[in-house]
């Protein structure tokens, strides 16, 4: 027998509220038992309301039904089967005041508490997720009177029992987060009937629920092989846990089966995306250019939305951009085309279109729907990276804080405050922000990080340091606390104590990357070029496309003038990878200033200053060759750059010495 769908939508005339409200007063008085010859033609009237409903005349039924009412009004069972008569002809009122006369007579009787259980169940639906929370307290407690009602009709004393009630009651306590109570009744339902499609998947949500995942999976797993159907909740169930690399070979089977079905399509190349690795990302954007393709003329959003985020981790930027803005056509109310747009431009630093794109739609969005907070807040962060970028440290600040009202609850926002409050030197307000982050997440160690640094920079070093110091105690197997801890150390001068801490970090954690990576810039500001090199190219032979240690080792050759050829194809290969990377543009124009190729410098440097226009060390660079061709006013609208940007690394005394020498070299007039 299949399970038949749950009923949760009555066509009827009137409210399922009034029908709830009106059958209590309609309850019978209670009666004197009849004759034995009552009994008997009410026995006669009951069998014939059945058949006049087999022969669909409903009226006779009805009124057969209420003759033996009359006959005999101690018998439970005829105002139960009417009630049921009442309930399939969507008579929901009339359903109610019979359900409850039987009830009257007999508590137990199973009809008159499934008619009822339906009823409360359906009324328990009702009410809307956004609905005034009277609404909400009388869905709940329908959700309760269809619970009890149902549990009745389903004792297994009172005889065989309807599955499809079963299977509603089942439904009813996984909403009502009942799961001790749903997982044996589903496990008894799924394999008593086998052909019931929702059983398993639902079976699974309920281990899921009770925090059982992995009962979950052990369950699908045991089934999917003789069942490929379960192939998909299977893959789902490996991405809650993100055990990825069996999530992409579940859906892979699973699209293997079913080789047209977009949705689980994208579903793959979605986990695809998660399991990362070039192999994979490049494989998901082939699955999703076939969905997109499938349908041309109106292809799926998310589709786009994930081919737009493969063709940028691919490096595709300018396709990336290409395909966000096509989401963006297909629904520009969405923020999620937008957000794509967003990614695909600072991979290629266009700070000010994303300004241009996105301050627009955030105001439309701020006043818009009930669902805009989420879909400004989720734009925010972007507008507020760009506006970082371009030196607009007030309106990147505004935007974050706006963020923050918005997700009050999340520490990444308070951390992108602090860090655009310490980009605007802002220090003292940054040790604030990440004081109050803090107590609402302590043990948020990128939190402690930044706030170990703003009390760095407003000069109170030793408090940093003894925070971070503190840090590495509670997350000692953790690799940023020694990270963190290593950086202050060098900030401040301490370069032993941060190669000790990271050398120790390294024998704990001998396969990051980013330990060996930070062991180089210690030995690098200690001078110490042989070890730092040596560092950097431990990196490299676990990860030959690391851009960042590319570019670290082929700019610390080129400051030092050693090696410029080696240098120049360390930062080569790093703009492969990033090829609009302004600071690695800075670091191979200044690989080519050392080498005295003025022109090939100019061209990078010239890039890199025009992306990053507050760096003053850019600028100063710009400035530098600049002048050795003989631009001087150029020279000193750089060198006038880098004296009014971010002010870091440089010594503006000498610029100042700079601008004067080449206001020299200007023509008189």
């Amino acid at each position: 027998m299949k399970l038949a769908a749950f009923v949760a939508v009555f066509s009827m005339s009137f409210s399922l509220a009034a029908a709830a409200n009106d059958s209590a007063a309609q309850r019978p008085k209670p009666a004197t038992a009849p004759s034995p010859d009552k009994v008997a033609e009410a026995y006669n009237q009951f069998m014939l309301g059945h058949r006049f409903e087999e022969a669909d005349d409903v009226n006779a039924a009805i009124a057969a039904y209420k003759h033996a009412m009359e006959l005999d009004p101690t018998a439970a069972d005829i105002p139960g089967e009417l009630a049921g008569l009442y309930l399939r002809q969507n008579k929901i009122q009339d359903a109610m005041a019979t359900a409850e006369q039987a009830l009257k007579i007999a508590q137990a009787n199973r009809e008159a508490n499934r008619v009822l259980g339906t009823i409360y169940a359906a009324l328990s639906e009702s009410a809307s997720p956004t609905a005034p929370r009277a609404r909400a307290g009388a869905a709940d407690e329908n959700l309760a009177k269809a619970i009890r009602h149902l549990e009745v009709a389903t004792d297994r004393a009172s005889g065989q029992v309807d599955p499809n009630v079963r299977a509603t009651l089942a439904r009813l306590y996984v909403r009502s987060g009942a799961y001790d109570k749903a997982i044996p009744l589903l496990t008894d339902l799924v394999n008593q009937e086998p052909g019931w499609q929702d059983g398993p998947l639902s079976l699974a949500e309920a281990y899921a629920g009770a925090g059982r995942t992995k009962d979950a999976i052990a369950w699908l797993e045991e089934r999917a092989p003789n069942d490929l159907r379960l192939l998909p909740a299977l893959a789902d169930f490996y991405e809650r846990e993100r055990r990825w690399p069996e999530a992409v070979a579940t859906y892979a089977r699973a699209v293997q089966r079913a080789p047209r079905n977009s949705e689980l399509k994208s579903r793959y190349a979605s986990a695809l995306l998660n399991a990362g690795g070039r192999e994979n990302v490049t494989r998901a954007r082939d699955v999703l250019t076939e969905v997109v393709a499938a349908r041309p003329a109106a292809p799926d959003a998310r589709a786009l939305y994930l081919l737009s985020q493969a063709q940028r981790r691919l490096g595709d930027f300018t396709a990336a951009e290409a395909t966000a803005r096509r989401v963006i056509a297909q629904n520009s109310k969405s923020p999620w085309g937008f957000y794509a747009l967003a990614e695909s431009l600072e991979e290629r630093h266009q700070y000010q279109t994303i300004v241009d794109e996105l301050a627009p739609v955030v105001a439309e969005f701020r006043g818009a729907a009930a669902d805009a907070p989420f879909d400004v807040s989720i734009l925010l962060p972007h507008l507020g990276f760009a506006y970082q970028e371009l030196a607009q440290y007030d309106k990147a600040i505004s935007a974050f804080e706006e963020a923050r009202k918005l997700s009050p609850d999340d520490p990444a926002v308070a951390g992108y405050l602090i860090d655009a409050q310490l980009a605007a030197k802002k220090y003292g307000a940054a040790a604030d922000v990440a004081k109050a982050a803090l107590k609402q997440h302590p043990n948020d160690l990128r939190l402690t990080r930044l706030q170990a640094r703003a009390l760095r920079l407003n000069g109170k070093t030793d408090q940093g340091i003894a925070i971070l110091e503190e840090a590495l105690k509670n997350h000692g197997d953790e690799p940023l606390a020694y990270i963190a801890l290593a950086q202050i150390y060098s900030d401040a001068d301490r370069g032993a104590q941060a190669v000790r801490v990271l050398q120790d970090a390294q024998a704990k954690f001998p396969t990051v990357n980013a330990i060996a990576f930070e062991l180089g810039t210690a030995f690098d500001k200690q001078k110490k070029f042989a070890e730092a090199e040596s560092a950097f190219k431990q990196v490299l032979t676990r990860d030959p496309e690391n851009a960042t240690a590319l570019n670290y080792l082929g700019y610390m050759l080129a400051e030092r003038g050693e090696r410029l050829d080696e240098s120049v194809n360390y930062l080569k290969k790093a703009l492969q990878i990033e090829p609009e990377n302004g600071s690695f543009l800075d670091s191979l124009g200044w690989a080519y200033f050392k080498a005295d190729n003025l022109n090939l410098a100019e061209e990078n440097l010239r890039r890199a200053a025009d992306q990053l226009k507050t760096n003053s060390v850019i600028q100063e660079h710009y400035g530098q060759v600049l002048f050795k061709l003989g631009r001087y006013d150029e020279a000193i609208a750089a060198w006038t750059r880098a004296l009014n940007g971010d002010g870091d690394s440089i010594d503006k005394a000498d610029i100042d010495k700079k601008i004067r020498a080449a206001k020299q070299k200007l023509p008189k007039k």
